[in-house]
């Protein structure tokens, strides 16, 4: 398999942006149709920390944004993975694995001092993400489909929330 080229998206990128986004997520179980909605609303507020595409033979085959998490009302240093997705034609090929690799050691390498999602923990804990019992986010659909990354020992304790491009604020 050819390695992805992973770069930070440009201008030029957010239509691709948009198209593997919707294809990625249509007619997935848990996806309510939004998530193209929820990095245009994060790109328009500037609350993009990262966003970062991967190319295959010069098309945008896959994407990923992260974003500052609030804990307790506060910037902690932590960021949140989300959303991530992938052409269909090419999952299954490690793209987004290694979107997921890229942009945890670009963040870290920003200053990060962890990372955090909702997602299913059979696919995430692959990456080092874990459900820590102090911290926890009251819109995941059970405890363990939050989990987090922490780049150093401590994991904060308190609620998380995304940023509210993610529960349709612009």
């Amino acid at each position: 398999m050819i390695a992805p080229v992973i770069r930070p998206e440009t201008p030029a990128d957010e239509e691709a942006i948009r198209n593997v986004t919707m294809l990625a997520f249509a007619g997935r179980p848990y996806s309510d149709g939004t998530e193209h909605l929820i990095i245009e609303r994060l790109r328009d507020a500037g609350a993009l920390s990262l966003s970062l595409v991967a190319e295959m033979n010069g098309k945008i085959a896959g994407h990923v944004t992260f974003s500052v998490v609030m804990i307790d009302g506060r910037d902690q240093g932590w960021h949140g993975l989300g959303p991530i997705s992938v052409l269909p034609e090419f999952q299954k090929q490690g793209i987004g694995s290694a979107l997921i690799h890229d942009g945890l050691a670009r963040i870290h390498a920003m200053g990060a001092k962890g990372c955090a999602l909702e997602g299913s923990p059979v696919y995430y804990r692959r990456f080092g993400f874990m459900s820590y019992p102090q911290l926890f986010y009251e819109g995941a659909p059970a405890p363990e489909y939050f989990m987090a990354f922490p780049f150093y020992e401590d994991v904060p304790a308190g609620k998380a929330e995304f940023h509210k491009a993610f529960y349709g604020v612009p």
